[in-house]
């Protein structure tokens, strides 16, 4: 068994948000909040993806299965700080939960 064969070394997961129409300034405010909350701070990790032409804006939350109780209590701080800047959220991917939900 080698040492990074533990729990604490498994693969990340992540929970990914689509937000259809969000525009650049939006996406940069947003950003803005979210590196200041901590909510999502280490060990969780923020991935993101601005929204370009024909493709919509993308958050991933990202963590260690360890951390997942963590990452859904984040997942919902995100869905609060993205209705404060008027963003619908249109998708949301959980790993383990199957598709995608509102």
């Amino acid at each position: 068994m080698t040492p990074d064969a533990g729990p604490t070394n498994a693969a990340p997961q992540g929970i990914a948000f689509t937000l259809e129409g969000v525009d650049e300034l939006t996406f940069a405010r947003i950003l803005r909040d979210l590196m200041g909350d901590a909510a999502f701070a280490r060990p969780l990790q923020v991935q993101a993806q601005e929204p370009r032409p024909g493709l919509p804006a993308r958050l991933t939350l990202v963590f260690r299965p360890g951390d997942r109780t963590r990452a859904v209590a984040a997942m919902q701080r995100l869905k609060t700080l993205l209705l404060r800047h008027g963003v619908q959220v249109d998708s949301v991917w959980v790993p383990g939960e199957g598709a995608g939900r509102n």
